[in-house]
Formats: structure tokens, sequence, C-alpha cells
């Protein structure tokens, strides 16, 4: 699981992040690419619960709170965009 804060150095108010979620994995995880972020979530794709886990994933890598994110891009797909308030 990412370590609170791991990202931290990231959440400036107003950042954008270009996040690929993959539900369904083994254990919740976020890193780095050249795109934006990757992030796996155990929860499956069904009813906004992977997007939720995603945020909340994102949430404490950044070392903020969940409410803080909005999804601006991507409430059914794979490819998600988050805001940071």
């Amino acid at each position: 699981m990412a370590k609170r804060g791991e990202l931290s150095h990231l959440a400036v108010p107003g950042a954008t992040f270009a996040v690929r979620v993959t539900p369904g994995a083994a254990r919740n995880d976020i890193g780095e690419t050249d795109g934006g972020l990757a992030i796996r979530t155990t929860e499956v794709a069904e009813g906004g619960r992977a997007t939720n886990a995603a945020a909340a994933v994102l949430a404490r890598a950044l070392g903020v709170g969940k409410t803080r994110l909005t999804l601006l891009r991507g409430a059914r797909s794979r490819d998600k965009v988050f805001r940071l308030d």
C-alpha cells in the first residue's frame, strides 16, 4: 500500500492528476509513470467502487483528505483526471 504522503511533493492546490486505474488488483498501490499516475485497487469496477478506492489511494499518497479531490473526467473509464482543491 502507498505510504501516507509518499507523493506529497505533488500536492499543490489546483493541480490535476491523470490517473490510470486498474481494478481488481491483489493490493492497493500507486506509482508514477510517464503519462501520469497508475493506481491499482482491490475494488471491482462496479457502481463507482474502483473510482472511490482510487481517490482514497491518491489522497493517502498525496497526504491530503479524500474530500479535497474532485473527479473531473473518467467516472466510467480506466483513465481518470482528478483535481486537488
